[in-house]
């Protein structure tokens, strides 16, 4: 996308990698780090090299198998990043059921 930089791609991994750990979206992550006025980046155990608390990874729940993969977008405001990938997420699912129809 117009504008994108070298650091979306390490953005990507960050938020990625944090929504596997936690098996939720990197902004729920993020959000429930936050209550009471904290941060999650201030945790010592919270490594900011590795992982990003910030909106833009959603992790894929199978039935039955459970995280297949990580939908992860980088670029935008943080809250952009997130409902771009569950605007994706719910256009494929509606695409898939009319198929399936």
């Amino acid at each position: 996308m117009p504008g994108a930089t070298p650091d979306n791609d390490v953005w990507i991994e960050r938020k990625s990698r944090t929504a596997q750990r936690y098996l939720e979206p990197s902004l729920l992550v993020g959000l429930k780090g936050r209550r009471g006025g904290r941060r999650l980046e201030d945790n010592g155990w919270f490594d900011e090299r590795l992982y990003a608390s910030h909106g833009g990874a959603v992790p894929i729940h199978v039935d039955g198998t459970g995280v297949v993969a990580i939908a992860t977008v980088s670029g935008l405001p943080q809250q952009d990043d997130h409902e771009l990938v569950v605007e994706a997420l719910q256009t494929f699912l509606t695409q898939d059921r009319s198929k399936n129809s």
